[in-house]
């Protein structure tokens, strides 16, 4: 990947971090949110083995898909 793309996928991840802290629903902020890190993990493993920017990143997208996955668990049981 070009170092140029990697940067544009950088200033996506970071366009989505800040989305999240914007929004309202839990749901969508922890999306939004996961969808920044992932860009983050990315541009940090494409511009040079980033660790300190690939390491929680990489936590934090298990942080938020542990979380969606609990959120609609508990959604379901609160139906029956």
């Amino acid at each position: 990947m070009s170092p140029e793309i990697a940067t544009y996928i950088g200033y996506a991840a970071s366009f989505f971090i800040v989305l999240s802290f914007i929004l309202k629903d839990l749901r969508k902020i922890r999306i939004i949110n996961l969808i920044g890190c992932i860009c983050f993990v990315i541009y940090g493993t494409f511009s040079g083995m980033l660790w300190p920017v690939i390491i929680p990143n990489v936590l934090l997208c298990f942080v938020q898909i542990y979380y969606l996955i609990k959120g609609k668990k508990d959604h379901e049981e609160k139906n029956y």
